[in-house]
């Protein structure tokens, strides 16, 4: 249920498809430099991790196969002897990192230091028992191990060396470890970074949104400062261009219904007073007049109310609205209201904390509003099944139920707005007015401060409820025990 009017939904820009995300402009830059961070960091660490890694195993594989020829050599000397103790030779052999050494002759095997012959690659010692030197990687226990082996023909001997790489892979998971806590370093510094670059180039666009919100608020003559960035300076001035134009026809349309509505108050006042004549002498005047002269008056009132309604509307774009305000006692003040405006007898129920409740309002703005919406339920809702007024966290609420199909949620908040009529216009009640009356009464309730909405009657029963919502000044002196029209206030009057 709402006022009659019309309107259309702003229709998307062609070419354009909308697109959901799930993260805000900033999110997304500040995501965009940590995953950056993190892939770059994360590349330069396996780079490095294996370049030194390649670096450090083919040094320690060098070394370690320059000593054990060393070694190979220093034995075989010392096994040219006779009667030499092999054992105390191996003994006094210095395998590199060490390593442990193992000597096989005339089938007999020596390994001081428990690695045996058994623990050795088949393939290496295949490859030495041909005559050839070789070396190995291969897995002990676990290890990463080398074995280096080396013949010795001249005394019939073929001598191996293992060296582990214990050290070595733990200087690597040392070395890995650094790298990754570098590279979560290098993330979390991306991300910082990510978000002081995002607050920066996002800050104009922030500047633009507040400068729409006031623009929407009602700021007309909100503009973005001007700005030496090139790419940006397209921006605030495209902005500021759009904002003056729209200023300027906000203001030549509120001039041009302003100026409509008063040419057209001394016409309607000269027809107002031609069928004031015209009713006095209604009696002389045949059926078939009377019933075209009862017509013309109620066209006339409707024509009138609906100019009151435009130069009202004009004052506000104007900015000239002002409040005459005095403390008045809100439940007083709305039963006289009601019953100025209609000749049903509307029950107004008046909560008992309420009897006393004082806001500083302008009674003849909330008159009207009160009038406004008892008429537009008149209208459209079936008519004015009660008035409710009560008192919640230092607000009064005051409630107009009406008997009517109800509201949409989609129309609910589009039903304040000018010319505005929702989905059901076309087929609630006989189409009277122009949508001005409840976008008068949102005018006036948020000129005192307070809010007004539509919500569905909560007893369960069809129809609307409409609330004004407005501010409480404090508390009257005692007030007397009737109301207005001698019935007890904060029960229901007939």
């Amino acid at each position: 249920m709402a006022d009659d009017g019309g309107g259309t939904a702003p229709r998307p820009l062609p070419g354009r498809r909308r697109r959901a995300w799930t993260l805000g402009l900033r999110a997304r830059v500040l995501t965009a430099f940590a995953m950056g961070a993190l892939v770059l960091s994360a590349l330069l660490a396996a780079v490095t991790y294996g370049l030194v890694r390649e670096n450090l195993v083919r040094q320690r594989e060098s070394v370690a196969v320059n000593q054990a020829y060393l070694n190979a050599r220093s034995l075989r000397d010392s096994l040219r002897s006779t009667g030499v103790d092999v054992s105390s030779v191996l003994d006094s052999l210095t395998p590199a990192g060490g390593g442990s050494p193992v000597l096989v002759r005339q089938g007999v095997v020596f390994a001081p230091l428990g690695i045996g012959l058994e623990e050795l690659p088949p393939e290496l010692r295949s490859i030495v028992a041909s005559g050839q030197p070789a070396r190995m990687r291969f897995s002990l226990d676990g290890e990463s191990q080398l074995g280096v082996g080396l013949p010795l023909p001249s005394v019939q001997a073929a001598y191996f060396e293992v060296t582990s790489f214990r050290e070595l892979e733990g200087a690597l998971r040392s070395l890995g470890l650094s790298l990754l806590a570098a590279a979560l370093v290098t993330t979390i510094a991306g991300a910082a970074l990510g978000a002081s670059v995002s607050r920066r180039v996002l800050r104009p666009l922030a500047d633009v949104s507040a400068a729409a919100v006031a623009i929407a608020g009602g700021r007309l003559d909100t503009r973005m400062a001007t700005t030496d960035d090139a790419d940006l300076g397209t921006l605030v001035t495209s902005f500021n261009e759009m904002a003056s134009a729209l200023q300027e026809r906000i203001e030549r349309d509120a001039r041009f219904a302003s100026d409509v509505s008063h040419e057209l108050r001394s016409p309607l006042t000269t027809l107002s007073a031609s069928i004031h004549v015209l009713e006095a002498r209604r009696e002389d005047m045949p059926e078939r007049a009377q019933a075209a002269l009862d017509l013309l008056v109620a066209d006339v009132a409707r024509f009138s109310a609906m100019v009151e309604d435009l130069l009202e509307i004009s004052r506000f774009d104007a900015g000239a609205a002002h409040l005459d305000l005095e403390e008045v006692r809100i439940g007083e003040l709305v039963m006289h209201a009601v019953d100025a405006s209609t000749d049903a007898d509307v029950p107004v129920a008046v909560a008992g904390d309420t009897v006393d409740c004082v806001v500083q309002a302008d009674k003849r703005r909330v008159v009207r509003v009160i009038a406004n919406l008892i008429g537009n339920a008149e209208s459209h809702g079936g008519g004015v099944v009660g008035v409710s007024i009560a008192l919640l966290d230092d607000h009064v609420h005051i409630a107009v139920d009406d008997a009517g199909p109800g509201v949409d949620e989609v129309d609910r908040d589009r039903i304040f707005e000018r010319f505005s009529r929702g989905s059901a216009a076309g087929s609630r009640g006989s189409g009277a007015g122009v949508g001005l009356g409840l976008a008068l009464v949102r005018e006036h309730v948020e000129l005192h401060g307070g809010r007004v909405w539509v919500e569905a009657r909560g007893t369960g029963e069809p129809g609307s409820r409409f609330v004004v919502e407005l501010p409480v000044a404090g508390e009257a002196p005692a007030a007397p025990d009737t109301g207005p029209a001698g019935v007890p206030v904060g029960q229901a009057s007939p």
